[in-house]
């Protein structure tokens, strides 16, 4: 660690790999471009490399500088996101609250809401964390988790935010064709959203066993997460498990269709988990979210 050069020199290096000109890093610094270009050369020191091609216009990265810039863009995102966390925790910041959900729930269901949560709360903010694992949990610094399951968690206070449906959905020229020409369930083309993660989540297994559709083969396209199997459904490539409270506004714009006689219910449903004791922020997202739950 005590070869790590000045926090000033590689902040000032980030400004301009960032910005891509010692002009625009010194404006947005508050500092002379001079200060700017003698920091590089400081830092170009430390690190006995150099960081900048100066004989191009304008200066670009050398590899050094390229592997420098990523590392540096990631440590700074990390300290940021540790200082975010921390006033979380110690309650530095009552206006905000953090909720973790899934990638396919934050851009479906909760952000297109959001715009009613701060017509009503302008004076809030609302930070929205998608876990990598697909799995929402109250990890430091998320005040709220909405979360896909049967219930029984543990941490915090949960309560049932509503009760989920399944039906396969697709590109409406796609299903039409599928109709035409009698092709069912048992020879679609599927779209299968499977990772490491998210076995907690039905698949096309579960939804044909309980409705007794025996198929010999489950191939087709696979995707590690619900945004992107639900731009390949939109593109035509294949029909997917369309979850009611994700599906239904693409639905409800004629950008995808339900297949016909196809929602069932497989007994699972959305909660929201509360870290304990509630923020006062938490509180008041809490009330506008369960006022507001429904399909979109």
């Amino acid at each position: 660690m005590d070869r790590l050069p000045p926090l000033r020199l590689l902040t000032t290096f980030e400004a301009v790999a960032r910005h891509g000109s010692m002009r625009l890093a010194a404006a947005r610094l508050n500092v002379t471009q001079p200060a700017v270009s003698q920091a590089l050369r400081a830092l170009e020191e430390h690190v006995g490399a150099t960081l900048f091609d100066r004989a191009t216009r304008p200066a670009q990265l050398t590899e050094a500088g390229e592997l420098l810039a990523r590392a540096v863009r990631d440590g700074l995102g990390q300290i940021s996101a540790a200082l975010e966390d921390i006033r979380a925790l110690s309650g530095q910041d009552e206006a905000q609250v953090t909720v973790s959900c899934t990638l396919g729930m934050a851009t479906y269901w909760l952000m297109p809401r959001l715009p009613e949560f701060y017509a009503a709360h302008p004076e809030m903010t609302v930070n929205v964390q998608a876990p990598a694992t697909d799995l929402p949990h109250l990890s430091p610094g998320i005040d709220i988790a909405i979360r896909y399951g049967t219930g029984g968690w543990r941490e915090g206070t949960t309560l049932k935010l509503f009760d989920e449906r399944v039906c396969p959905v697709a590109a409406p020229a796609l299903l039409e064709r599928l109709q035409v020409e009698g092709v069912g369930l048992d020879r679609a083309p599927l779209i299968h959203v499977r990772s490491p993660h998210n076995q907690h989540w039905a698949g096309w297994e579960d939804y044909l066993r309980a409705r007794g559709i025996p198929r010999a083969r489950l191939s087709g396209q696979t995707f590690n997460n619900y945004v992107q199997a639900a731009q390949a459904v939109l593109d035509g490539r294949g029909v997917m498990l369309g979850w009611r409270s994700i599906a239904s506004g693409a639905v409800r714009d004629g950008a995808l269709r339900m297949w016909p006689e196809g929602e069932i219910d497989l007994g699972t449903s959305y909660y929201l988990t509360a870290r304990l004791p509630k923020s006062l922020s938490a509180k008041v997202f809490l009330d506008w979210v369960t006022l507001s739950a429904g399909p979109v």
